[in-house]
């Protein structure tokens, strides 16, 4: 019985997420149970391929990788996969129509992380931010307007810079272990080995930028399923960098920065009362 597998993968992928990240999967409990699953699926998908690059340092990545997207063509020939993770996303990218471009964006800057440590240019740096976050607000777009293409229209560049910023905020969260442990360097320009407080400032104006134009042109216009469950992404955002802002930039190699349990749960009773009130800020 398919149906009984599948609901067996997207139950895989919402364990995925809510394993690797409790503030992003309760972010997604906050949208509407009709697009909970797919949003699900696409995490786990992007998250695999990000563990394939980032974690798995006692095997071949490479061939990993290699694996990894030639399975999930093949699920996508066939329509089924054995692996759960591949079978469910490949049924959502199928309901929504997500283009492959997408996906061939996001699993080219997931291969980049393979063998690529530093981005010289902000063109390079500007094409790996689309590849690996972009498009997942992208993806996450196509489902939260199911198949009304003049909203997509006019809530893609919101969803492309909003990807953008929860990247950016990861990237100087992360800064510590991305730069001594995996010998990766994103931010161009920036010598993170010598990182002062205007080098700072500069990465901190661009998050902000971009946070910015995400609330005011995408946020705010999105429909009333995604709305809160992004709203709330965005929140956590906003205080994750916040914390960030706060750190010496001679420490924030040394920090690592988090929202404890007890301050989620916080932001997650203020945003539903100014969600409900409708006076979201």
């Amino acid at each position: 019985m398919k149906e009984l597998f599948d609901r067996v993968s997207n139950d895989c992928s919402k364990l995925v997420t809510k394993s690797y990240s409790t503030s992003f999967s309760l972010a997604v409990n906050m949208l509407s149970t009709k697009i909970r699953k797919d949003i699900y699926n696409i995490y786990g998908f992007v998250r695999f391929a990000d563990e394939i690059v980032d974690t798995f340092h006692d095997y071949d990545k490479q061939q990993l990788m290699e694996h990894f997207e030639s399975d999930y063509y093949l699920s996508k020939k066939l329509g089924i996969s054995l692996n759960p993770i591949l079978n469910s996303f490949q049924q959502t990218v199928s309901r929504y129509n997500i283009p492959d471009t997408m996906v061939q964006a996001f699993l080219k800057s997931m291969k980049a992380d393979l063998y690529k440590t530093e981005y010289d240019t902000q063109a390079e740096y500007d094409e790996y931010i689309y590849g690996s976050a972009d498009v997942v607000g992208l993806m996450c777009l196509k489902v939260f307007v199911d198949g009304d293409d003049a909203k997509y229209e006019e809530l893609k560049d919101a969803a492309m810079r909003l990807g953008s910023a929860f990247q950016k905020v990861n990237f100087l969260r992360d800064l510590k272990d991305d730069y001594e442990v995996l010998n990766r360097s994103y931010f161009p320009n920036i010598n993170l080995g010598e990182l002062d407080a205007a080098s700072k400032q500069i990465i901190i104006d661009d998050i902000e930028s971009d946070f910015d134009f995400a609330y005011k042109n995408g946020i705010l216009k999105l429909p009333v399923e995604a709305k809160f469950g992004v709203y709330m992404a965005y929140r956590y955002y906003k205080r994750l960098l916040l914390k960030l802002k706060s750190v010496p930039s001679e420490k924030i190699m040394d920090t690592r920065i988090r929202i404890s349990d007890p301050m989620k749960l916080n932001l997650l009773a203020r945003s539903y009362v100014k969600y409900k009130l409708n006076i979201i800020k």
